[in-house]
């Protein structure tokens, strides 16, 4: 009886749809390909073996650029799914029971692939460094993170800030663990995980009923991608692009390592818009990673 409430439980299911989405090919990012191809038509070559050895803030970047090159990784990542979208709505009612499921892991698939990208332009470490299956504790509250700030909520925002401004502190290049994983910005990812898992749910029927009818199914589900993947990407661009890490006149001094917990405790988890777009499922053909 107690592992069919953990099932039925948005948090664990919000996980159990990331950790999914996170094995699927072509889903992960690699870091150090991604920032030679983005960068290769408007950096030097100096300047991208900085932004790869450090970050493309210490390469001395301006984030004007790099917005200019996340919007390109977003337009790319945006018409992709749509696409793919369009092509899920084809089947009709007769398909639905084996392509929600699917649909669901391999949507989050796309939000992680522009997750990773807008990361690591923002001068983000390398949220996937292990080539094995498995995510990390830390990882896998840092990306819950950015989905709720894709998703509009003002608890994510300031989480993502904190987990930054630890960040830009400190010389190593990785996650705070002890704050995303035991200290108090634990709770937040935690708000994030259910409420992500609930909208998730809402959302997965409403995107069965649009793929219903083939044909015009097809056309709703592209439509409704392309009006909500693309703002959702584009909040989380402009979030990202704020905090200081992307900032090339930050310069973290040697030795200055904090993992404090900054986050307070009680902080509620409050949506930012009023009305959240709803982000829906689409099936992500699996594909290298690239652009």
């Amino acid at each position: 009886m107690k592992q069919g409430k953990e099932v039925e439980n948005p948090e664990s299911r919000f996980f159990a749809v990331l950790l999914a989405a996170a094995k699927l090919p072509g889903v992960r990012i690699h870091r150090e390909a991604y920032l030679r191809s983005a960068l290769a038509r408007h950096c030097s070559e100096e300047e991208i073996r900085r932004a790869i050895e450090e970050t493309p803030a210490a390469a001395g970047i301006t984030v004007e650029l790099l917005d200019k090159v996340a919007n390109d990784s977003i337009r790319y990542e945006t018409a992709k799914v749509s696409a793919l979208s369009a092509a899920a709505g084809m089947p009709g009612i007769f398909a639905l029971p084996a392509t929600v499921p699917a649909d669901l892991a391999q949507y989050v698939g796309h939000m992680l692939r522009i997750a990773q990208k807008l990361a690591y332009l923002y001068s983000w470490p390398d949220l996937f460094a292990d080539e094995g299956e498995g995510v990390d504790d830390a990882t896998m509250g840092v990306l819950t993170l950015f989905f709720g700030v894709m998703f509009g909520t003002q608890s994510a925002n300031a989480a993502v800030g904190k987990v930054a401004g630890m960040m830009s502190k400190q010389v190593a290049k990785k996650l705070p663990q002890k704050a995303l994983t035991k200290g108090v910005i634990y709770p937040i990812v935690k708000k994030s995980a259910a409420y992500l898992g609930v909208q998730m749910t809402k959302q997965s029927f409403a995107k069965g009923v649009s793929k219903a009818i083939p044909v015009i199914g097809a056309v709703v589900s592209g439509g409704l991608t392309l009006s909500t993947y693309l703002p959702m990407a584009k909040r989380l661009k402009k979030h990202l692009a704020g905090l200081p890490l992307a900032d090339p006149s930050h310069r973290a001094s040697e030795g200055d390592v904090v993992e404090g917990e900054v986050v307070e405790e009680h902080e509620t988890f409050v949506p930012a818009d009023v009305e959240l777009h709803d982000a829906e499922t689409v099936a992500v053909k699996p594909e290298q990673p690239r652009d």
